[in-house]
């Protein structure tokens, strides 16, 4: 028997103060739909400020991965499983198949099994614009092989197209090329309430890439190397509703404050707790101070009001043995804050119960988990939506918000960024959008041209492939009938 999943859609505030209208109204959950209930997918709808759950059928299953987002109404734009995106037709988006090609997809054509392996993010100053990040499993099937991602994807969708009904611009672009731990993709608006960062992890290190995007696209990719040295993992990562904290969950935990002007961690906490199993997971309450973790069996829970995580951990919530038709286990594993201020834990296996934590603001046993007390219409598999905290505003004080950044397109010069670089076979270039055709020529340290590339019209990124050139230093020029900017690429042996 195939596991059972679910899916799900968010749209509106992580806040109840705030208008319950948004970008993260909807969940969804569930699969194989084609066989009637209890297949099908469970909606949920936050639009008015409670939960709501109906049933419907749709074309796309789900495991794990699972992002969408819908406009300042509620309605549903567009959504995806990680292996292809879907408009608010429920049919594929122009250009929207083939996301995350490869083995690992090829192998899950139903939805991957990657927690917060996908995140959609509006791209700043520009209406109808977004960007999906994404990652696969790349090693994926070679046998006794640590499973992580060699990339990080980017994949642009225009709403505006196709009647309205969106289409993907370009897709699977790779933007940070290197060994990255799956899952746990996460933003935070940056302190001036208008770009965003975006954070994932380099495996067997203790490095966390941050990619800045601004109203003109990857404005940044930096690094920090703080906190634990992870290998391969899974588990969940999450900033706090206020972009103050960040935790990351798997095995151990780790908690950092956040600088959302500059995108610097700091004030690294830790705790290890034994007897940890897999579908581990960890998630903030509306007003930040308590986190949340879970690793099937328990669910912990820290006060971060007090800057000593062992002084406040309390285990709230201990598995009730409860199972689903008397056979499928109820555990205790993967958290989402919704939009009604309540946490939802999913099950671990196929069920239609979900958990509740309905006072998470709450210190103590008072935060009340209600176990399997969310009955669903359709069964699902550990499926959350990963949505940031669309709503956040610039950091009190408005520390950083102007930024003073201007305008690449504007202008005879060009800015000219190059990623993964240094490097030993490729490298991904972003440049300005330019609506003419332009030239990519690439120089020895002798000055001579050694390579000249078309560059498309309205196209931002461009992956150019130099295995076989000679160890060394090159120059990459870019052309274009507005301006032209250059950047230097050093090839590894």
């Amino acid at each position: 028997m195939k596991k059972i999943i679910f899916f799900a859609i968010i749209t509106s505030s992580f806040y109840k103060g705030i208008g319950q209208q948004g970008l993260n109204n909807i969940w969804i959950a569930g699969y194989q739909a084609q066989f009637g209930p209890p297949g099908g997918q469970s909606i949920f709808n936050f639009y008015n400020g409670n939960i709501q759950v109906s049933y419907d059928s749709l074309p796309m299953d789900f495991n794990h991965t699972h992002a969408n987002i819908s406009d300042s109404a509620g309605n549903l734009l567009f959504y995806t499983n990680g292996y292809y995106i879907a408009d608010a037709t429920n049919d594929t988006m122009d250009n929207g198949s083939g996301i995350n090609p490869g083995a690992y997809a090829n192998q899950f054509p139903d939805g991957l099994l990657i927690p917060q392996g996908a995140l959609i993010i509006p791209k700043p100053d520009n209406p109808g614009i977004y960007y999906m990040f994404h990652n696969t499993l790349d090693e994926y099937p070679i046998m006794n092989s640590a499973y992580y991602s060699k990339n990080l994807k980017l994949t642009t969708i225009d709403m505006s197209l196709n009647n309205g009904k969106g289409k993907v611009l370009s897709k699977n672009v790779p933007i940070i090329i290197d060994s990255l731990n799956d899952c746990k993709l996460i933003a935070c608006k940056h302190g001036n309430g208008r770009d965003w960062w975006v954070i994932t992890h380099r495996v067997k290190t203790n490095m966390f890439y941050k990619v800045l995007v601004t109203p003109y696209g990857i404005q940044s990719i930096t690094s920090q190397n703080i906190g634990t040295i992870r290998s391969y993992d899974t588990g969940q990562a999450k900033f706090s509703p206020d972009g103050t904290k960040y935790a990351y969950f798997t095995i151990s935990l780790d908690v950092f404050d956040f600088d959302r002007c500059t995108g610097l961690f700091s004030n690294w906490r830790h705790d290890s707790v034994p007897d940890i199993y897999g579908n581990q997971g960890c998630a903030f309450s509306p007003n930040g101070q308590m986190l949340y973790k879970t690793n099937v069996f328990k669910i912990w829970q820290y006060d971060l009001g007090i800057n000593n995580l062992l002084a406040t951990r309390n285990i709230v919530a201990e598995w009730d043995s409860f199972k689903y038709n008397g056979v499928f286990a109820t555990l205790l594993c993967l958290p989402e804050l919704a939009p009604d201020g309540k946490i939802y834990l999913t099950t671990g296996n196929g069920s239609q119960q979900m958990h509740v934590i309905n006072n998470p603001d709450v210190y103590g046993m008072g935060c009340n988990v209600a176990q399997h007390s969310l009955q669903l219409p359709s069964v699902y598999f550990n499926t959350l939506p990963n949505h940031p905290n669309y709503f956040l505003g610039p950091a009190p004080g408005n520390p950083c918000n102007n930024l003073g950044l201007p305008n690449p397109s504007k202008g005879g010069a060009k800015k000219i960024q190059c990623f993964n670089n240094p490097t030993h076979d490729k490298f991904t270039l972003w440049f300005p959008v330019d609506k003419d055709v332009g030239w990519l020529e690439i120089y020895d340290v002798n000055g001579e041209c050694i390579r000249r590339e078309y560059v498309a019209q309205w196209s931002q990124y461009k992956t150019v492939e130099i295995g076989e050139f000679s160890a060394g230093v090159y120059y990459c020029r870019m052309r274009w009938a507005s301006g032209e900017g250059s950047v230097r690429v050093v090839r590894l042996e």
